[in-house]
C-alpha cells in the first residue's frame, strides 16, 4: 500500500476537509522520524479512537541545542512510512524546513513554569521550540485528536496545558510507554548505543521503578532520588541530569508521597545518547 504523502500544509488540510465533511473523526501523531514501536503504540492508540490517522515527520530544528544531534538525527522516511502503512496508518505529512518555517517567520510560543524544570533545565530552549513546533502542528492538521507518548511526560503536560490556554480544540491524549523485554523505554536514540550499553541501559529503568516504590512507602524523594542517582551512576552512565520526584500536573517537587499523587523523573547519558524515563508512584 503506498500512504499519500502531503509536502504542504495546504494539501493536508484539504485532506482532512474531505474527511470531515464525510463525518470522519481525524487523529494524528506527531513524530521526527526514525520510527519504532514506541511510535508505532501511538498509531495504534490514533486508530483505535479515530477514522483516519495522519502521522507527521518533521526534524524540529528549533528544539535541538547547540552542540545536539540535529545533523545526525536518523532520516528514514521511506522506511519509516512502509511501517505507518502495515500498521494501517491512513496518511503522512512530511514537510520541508522552508514549508514549516518560511522565510520571515518569527512568532514563538512559551510556556512558562512547566518548562523551566527537568529538561528544560537540562535543555535550554528545548520545549520553546517544542511548544513552537507543536502548536504550528495542531494548527495546521486542525485533528479531532493527538497522541503522545508517556515517556516524555513533561512534553505531554506542556502540550496539553498551551492547547488548554490557547483554546486549540484537538484533544490530547497520552500513551503509556512502550518497552522492550527487559523494561527499556523504546526510542529513536536508543538506536545510538552499543549492545554494551543497551545491557547498561536496561538498569535505568529498574533503579527508577525501585526509586518510585520507595518512595510510594514512605521514604523521603530527596534522599531516594539521591541513591538512585548513584545507582544510575554506579550502573555505567556517564552523567545523570536528574533524578526527581514532581506532582504530575504542576511538575512541582514533591517530599512526600502520602496523599499526594507523584512521579519521578530521570534523565542520564550513555554513550551517544541521553535517555529519559518516568514511573507513577503509588
Amino acid at each position: 500500500m503506498t500512504l499519500p504523502t502531503f509536502r504542504t500544509v495546504q494539501e493536508m488540510r484539504d485532506q482532512v476537509a474531505a474527511w470531515r465533511h464525510d463525518g470522519l473523526r481525524i487523529g494524528v501523531v506527531f513524530t521526527m522520524g526514525n520510527l519504532h514501536e514506541g511510535h508505532m503504540s501511538l498509531i495504534d492508540a490514533a486508530l483505535e479512537n479515530t477514522n483516519r490517522v495522519i502521522t507527521t515527520i518533521f526534524v524540529n530544528p528549533t528544539q535541538f541545542g547547540e552542540g545536539e544531534d540535529l545533523d545526525s538525527y536518523p532520516r528514514t522516511e521511506t522506511r519509516d512510512t512502509e511501517m505507518v502503512a502495515e500498521r494501517g496508518g491512513h496518511a503522512m505529512f512530511v514537510p520541508s524546513v522552508s514549508e514549516m518555517y518560511p522565510t520571515g517567520f518569527t512568532t514563538r510560543v512559551l510556556v512558562d513554569g512547566l518548562t523551566d524544570v527537568l529538561c528544560g533545565q537540562a535543555r535550554p530552549g528545548h520545549f520553546d521550540g517544542v511548544a513552537q513546533i507543536v502548536t504550528k502542528l495542531l494548527n495546521q492538521a486542525q485533528a479531532d485528536a493527538t497522541f503522545f507518548g508517556e515517556k516524555d511526560w513533561q512534553q505531554f503536560t506542556v502540550v496539553k496545558r498551551l492547547a488548554l490556554d490557547l483554546d486549540i480544540p484537538t484533544e490530547i491524549r497520552g500513551v503509556p510507554v512502550a518497552r522492550d523485554e527487559y523494561g527499556l523505554a523504546l526510542s529513536s536514540r536508543n538506536g545510538y548505543l552499543s549492545q554494551e550499553e543497551i545491557e547498561i541501559a536496561r538498569k535505568f529503568n529498574v533503579i527508577l521503578k525501585k526509586a518510585a516504590y520507595d518512595i510510594g512507602t514512605g521514604g523521603f524523594a530527596s534522599d531516594v532520588c539521591e541513591k538512585a542517582a548513584e545507582a544510575i551512576l554506579k550502573a555505567g552512565f556517564e552523567k545523570v541530569d536528574y533524578v526527581e520526584c514532581r506532582d504530575p500536573d504542576t511538575l512541582e517537587l514533591v517530599e512526600k508521597a502520602e496523599g499526594h499523587a507523584c512521579r519521578i523523573f530521570g534523565a542520564a547519558h550513555l554513550g551517544r545518547a541521553r535517555l529519559i524515563d518516568n514511573h507513577l508512584v503509588n
